[in-house]
């Protein structure tokens, strides 16, 4: 009993900082989704326009995804076994990885359980305490989270600041070995990174570049490429690393590169050597993505003209979009309590977007982030508009 309540008393301050969210008006539990990942969705019992999905092009109940998941269930079971280092790879990871780096245009890729183990076991298997890692401000927190673990000395440029950049490899010339990284589409603000220039100063210094295009995956460039397709730097870019979450509609990461690169990462990445590899159901599905976004590239075109659309209308409402470029659409009013009520109102009246504050945001940026999807009607976007309008206006923010 007495070491129950040691216990007890060792963790009260988590009591106590949820109850400061709370009195912030910050305290947030996830709403339930019941039934399918569609852009009409049932939330708490209530159907709404959901605008919160990362499922750009509605693979996420594909009928072909479907079948390949079923398909692969009942030929391989539900399970891989082990790490692919102790139970072996399965020929279907094989196949995906051969698509992967087909796809992406380069020699080799490898897949991870999900986008941040990627990121955070390519960063930290591939620089250490002598070196430097140069990253973006607004980087994504798998970014961030590699870089500390790799102990490397980090180095962080004001948002797409290339002059700023420069200056930071021009101080890291003694360095072992030099990392320049940047999200290639920001999850928050829905902007581009600066690529060719990136690229072109951190070449310059014969530093490493790599760029995480989770958001771009499926979205930019030819078929869904990303970036480094939509800016032309095929063969320019060292690592790329992408989700198969997102456009892709089902789950993982994976990392693309040279042959040797991927090599490497097979023999030190230590979620690839001490974590579970993808159950066949999964991959499969990720296969079959890969030949939908070659086969059926009007879905991208339709995720675009949706966007479009959509930003237009909130623009023309009077909303702050910030510097959006890509379908992920921020409305920003700043105040993060402010923020969640627009959330909450939104939902009340069919729409569901979820409020963005601190520390996913900095402090004074709060929003309600927006994506849209391939699968929104214009009646879905045009009922959004008039409840972002109505509820807008009775808040005070337009």
């Amino acid at each position: 009993m007495r070491r129950g309540s040691s216990m007890q008393d060792a963790l009260a301050f988590v009591q106590e900082e949820i109850d400061e969210l709370k009195r912030q008006g910050l305290f947030r539990l996830p709403r339930v989704l019941e039934g399918e990942q569609r852009a009409r969705a049932v939330f708490d019992g209530r159907t709404v326009v959901n605008l919160s999905s990362n499922n750009y092009l509605g693979l996420a109940t594909h009928p072909k995804l479907r079948e390949a998941a079923k398909k692969a269930i009942d030929e391989l079971g539900v399970g891989s076994g082990a790490v692919r280092t102790i139970a072996g790879t399965m020929q279907l990871h094989a196949e995906l990885e051969r698509k992967l780096a087909e796809f992406k245009k380069t020699e080799a890729a490898l897949v991870f359980q999900s986008g941040f183990t990627a990121n955070a076991g390519t960063v930290s298997c591939l620089l250490g305490r002598e070196d430097v890692i140069i990253s973006d401000q607004l980087n994504h927190a798998s970014i961030i989270d590699g870089a500390r673990l790799s102990r490397a000395e980090i180095k962080v440029f004001p948002h797409r600041d290339v002059d700023a950049m420069r200056k930071l490899l021009e101080e890291s010339r003694g360095a072992r070995r030099v990392l320049v990284i940047t999200d290639g589409v920001f999850s928050m603000d829905g902007d581009i990174a600066p690529l060719p220039d990136i690229v072109r100063v951190a070449k310059e210094y014969g530093a490493i570049t790599m760029v995480d295009d989770a958001h771009a995956s499926g979205v930019l460039g030819a078929n869904g490429r990303g970036t480094v397709d939509h800016f032309g730097l095929h063969g320019q870019v060292d690592i790329q690393v992408g989700t198969l979450s997102k456009a892709i509609g089902c789950l993982g990461g994976y990392v693309a590169g040279g042959r040797a690169l991927i090599e490497y990462l097979l023999q030190r990445g230590r979620p690839i050597l001490f974590s579970t590899s993808h159950p066949p159901a999964v991959t499969a599905v990720a296969i079959a993505a890969i030949d939908i976004l070659l086969n059926e590239p009007e879905l991208i075109e339709r995720l675009w003209e949706n966007a479009r659309f959509f930003k237009k209308g909130l623009q023309d409402l009077g909303f702050n979009t910030g510097i959006s470029e890509t379908p992920i659409t921020p409305v920003i009013v700043g105040d993060g309590p402010l923020a969640m009520k627009l959330s909450d109102r939104l939902f009340e009246e069919g729409v569901f977007a979820q409020g963005i504050a601190y520390p996913t945001v900095p402090v004074g940026a709060a929003r309600v982030r927006t994506i849209v999807t391939a699968e929104h009607t214009k009646d879905d976007l045009s009922f959004a508009l008039d409840v972002f309008g109505k509820v807008g206006r009775e808040l005070g923010i337009i």
